[in-house]
């Protein structure tokens, strides 16, 4: 017993990732540079932002603890004052051999 759901054509079970998103809030003038340094971290993108210094980063990882890892990174980054997770889940990829 491995705790998964077994598919009946025999295929292998579709890997999980896991997807996060997290408030970063900077100055308005370092938000550029703040932007580039997170998008230099993998799994990272910037899906939005508010001129007034404010940035949405979703982050797509292997497991919870390299998502962990990337926002305490992020936290750490210069110029950025806070960086709060909004949401956290696991996702279903679909099979790559398929």
């Amino acid at each position: 017993m491995n705790g998964e759901w077994i598919n009946p054509d025999g295929a292998q079970p579709a890997a999980k990732i896991e997807i996060a998103s997290i408030l970063v809030q900077t100055r308005p003038e370092r938000l550029d540079a703040v932007a580039r340094a997170i998008e230099a971290f993998s799994g990272t993108q910037i899906y939005g932002r508010d001129l007034k210094g404010k940035l949405v980063v979703v982050i797509e990882a292997a497991d919870t603890g390299s998502i962990g890892a990337t926002l305490n990174a992020i936290s750490s980054l210069p110029h950025v004052l806070t960086a709060s997770l909004v949401f956290q889940g696991t996702d279903t990829a679909s099979n790559p051999r398929e």
